[in-house]
């Protein structure tokens, strides 16, 4: 079912004109609104790009991929430093705060006070880590165009990483649907870890 699905994929072009905005609107989103599995998203694009004909594909999606990380993170920063200059707030304040426990919050604010903006770097690589730093930030007063300076390179890698992850799952099967089901798998898997690994070290730990 899924290689007669594939059979009736529009031309090439048609794949680009389509696929590269909705890659850049869904990662933006995914990094404005942190629901979408964004990783995924680039380790799928990757392994469709790899079966193109254009040398530039996998470039372009890199670059899209990167980009719309960082519009993403630079307008939900912005969002929270307006809730952390109100008195009363914002929902996008609340929102980032709900998503970052406490403990993940205080780990956050001392590699920050550790190592500054560099932080950043790391906190796009490691599964749900983002959050907290960005509102370590937050709360540390950072200026914006400090907080760019260090999220630049951190989207960079971000999105070199999901995208290698892409290109080892088309390398290892001839049809494309067969290297996003992997690639997929494989992000999912990557970005659950850390989740089930502290969720078992409680268990065992009471």
């Amino acid at each position: 079912m899924i290689q007669e699905v594939v059979r009736q994929l529009p031309p090439e072009s048609t794949q680009q004109a389509v696929g590269y905005p909705s890659l850049f609107l869904l990662v933006a989103l995914g990094a404005l609104v942190p629901v979408v599995p964004t990783g995924a998203l680039v380790s799928s694009a990757a392994v469709v790009a790899l079966h193109q004909s254009s040398p530039f594909s996998l470039l372009i999606v890199f670059g899209v991929a990167s980009a719309a990380a960082f519009l993403g993170d630079i307008c939900l920063y912005w969002l929270g430093q307006r809730g952390v200059r109100s008195r009363n707030g914002s929902k996008w304040l609340r929102t980032i705060r709900d998503r970052a426990a406490p403990e993940r919050l205080a780990q956050a604010q001392q590699k920050l006070d550790e190592h500054g903006a560099m932080v950043l770097v790391l906190s796009r690589l490691v599964p749900a880590g983002r959050i907290p730093v960005m509102l370590a930030c937050l709360l540390g007063r950072m200026p914006l165009r400090r907080f760019a300076r260090g999220d630049v390179p951190a989207c960079l890698a971000w999105a070199a990483t999901y995208q290698l992850i892409g290109i080892l799952g088309g390398s290892l099967f001839p049809e494309p649907w067969q290297g996003v089901v992997a690639a997929v798998a494989l992000t999912l898997l990557i970005s659950g870890a850390p989740a089930m690994w502290r969720r078992t070290r409680a268990r065992f730990s009471h």
